[in-house]
């Protein structure tokens, strides 16, 4: 979804310059807000415009103002200096703090996106089709999506039979996922999706069919043993996590040994690629825009 905003900034502001930054250990963007306001307002002074609007914020309490962070920018100059940034949900608190025409359309796809979620909440079956939808636009076929729509409840399940386990944290949740993928993959899941080149895009939508064959079965196998020996807390939970990854690492080197050659690769579905000094690029290709005005223009009928 993040994706998409970062598209939709280019588009809107006529492809105006937008610094970004790709923070790796939050896997967060980060915005300048001196260059979204200079878009929003067309004022002369941006920095001024800024440094007076978040007066005004600070004033109010807003929490906006308490959530303003600095990073090195590369400025026209060539040199890196320091830039009020926020991220991508703090960006979109900004932009409606701001009277201006050019953030209109923002604003009313905010609340066009605001009224499908509620419309989800009492048809949930709209969230599944959309789902559907962005795979088919994307080029998935339809047993891979079927396939995936499955291993996402096959996943819900392995996390329910964590709860059951005493596991509540997110950050306990991460680390049984990443015990997993260590054991199989000789990577944890972040590691695994800077090999192939990724961000904020799903791990397992851009593996190939035995990548997913072989994270479902080491899934599937600590879901079932969880479920058989009912471990409690972490680390008791930490130990069944790698014996289910072990069952899809020796899987894996079977395959391997009799294919002759690694599963694990750096391929990946993207039909994009990431800019390596985070400069501000568009973030989908021409035909991966138009797979998305497609999804668009169908949810919309």
């Amino acid at each position: 979804m993040n994706q998409d905003k970062m598209h939709l900034i280019n588009k809107i502001f006529n492809n105006e310059t937008i610094r970004t930054i790709w923070d790796k250990e939050q896997e967060k963007y980060y915005i300048s807000i001196v260059d979204l306001i200079g878009v929003l307002s067309e004022s002369d002074r941006p920095r001024k415009y800024w440094s007076d609007l978040k007066s005004k914020l600070k004033q109010e309490g807003n929490e906006v103002s308490e959530k303003i962070g600095q990073l090195k920018l590369k400025s026209q100059d060539g040199k890196y200096r320091l830039t009020d940034v926020c991220d991508i949900e703090e960006m979109f608190r900004i932009i409606e703090s701001v009277p201006s025409k050019n953030a209109e359309p923002i604003k009313g796809w905010l609340a066009k996106l605001g009224s499908e979620r509620i419309n989800e909440v009492f048809d949930p079956s709209i969230s599944a089709q959309r789902a559907i939808d962005l795979y088919r636009a994307k080029g998935y076929d339809e047993k891979w999506i079927a396939k995936r729509i499955k291993g996402i409840q096959d996943r819900k399940e392995l996390t329910d039979a964590w709860y059951e386990g005493g596991i509540t944290e997110n950050k306990e949740f991460a680390i049984l996922t990443n015990e997993i993928y260590k054991e199989w993959s000789g990577m944890t899941s972040k590691e695994y999706k800077e090999y192939k080149g990724l961000r904020k895009e799903s791990l397992r939508d851009n593996m190939d069919s035995i990548e997913v064959i072989l994270t479902d079965l080491s899934e599937e196998t600590t879901k079932r043993l969880a479920k058989k020996h009912k471990p409690q807390g972490l680390e008791q939970n930490k130990k069944i996590a790698k014996l289910g990854g072990h069952a899809a690492f020796v899987a894996r080197c079977d395959i391997e040994k009799n294919l002759g050659e690694k599963i694990v690769t750096k391929q990946n579905r993207l039909n994009y690629q990431y800019d390596k000094e985070n400069k501000l690029e568009p973030l989908l290709s021409k035909d991966a825009s138009k797979d998305m005005s497609s999804v668009n223009s169908k949810q919309n009928k």
